[in-house]
């Protein structure tokens, strides 16, 4: 399965982006979606994922900004983003998961090794 993210960009902050990840569809193997992000020298961080059921999860620092969503007709996983944060500056990468379970919207259950594709990340950058 081939994940192509795109939208990245360079704002100010709080502006607004939305990142789009074509290839993302939900299949009888694939049961979970989400958003990665990562900055230089530090781990992949989980930002949100969201399940087959429609079910969605957050880390705490974008709830109430960033909102995920997906498209079946169109096969296209979603990240709109608003009120965006000089911490929010990292390369973006989507994802999508073949292991069934309620850890795929359950913060702390969420690892980056439960997750079988990746795209190649899309770049954000927000200045102050």
């Amino acid at each position: 399965e081939q994940l192509v993210e795109s939208g990245g960009g360079s704002v100010q902050a709080g502006g607004s982006l939305r990142l789009s990840c074509e290839g993302a569809r939900f299949t009888s193997r694939i049961y979970c979606m989400a958003w990665f992000r990562q900055v230089p020298d530090q781990e992949r961080q989980w930002v949100s994922s969201i399940s087959s059921d429609g079910t969605s999860s957050y880390i705490d620092s974008v709830k109430g900004r960033f909102t995920i969503s997906q498209d079946n007709a169109t096969n296209t996983l979603y990240l709109q983003m608003h009120s965006l944060k000089p911490e929010d500056s990292a390369m973006y990468y989507c994802t999508t998961s073949t292991n069934a379970g309620n850890w795929c919207t359950t913060p702390g259950r969420v690892e980056h090794y439960l997750f079988n594709y990746w795209g190649q990340g899309t770049e954000v950058t927000v200045s102050s």
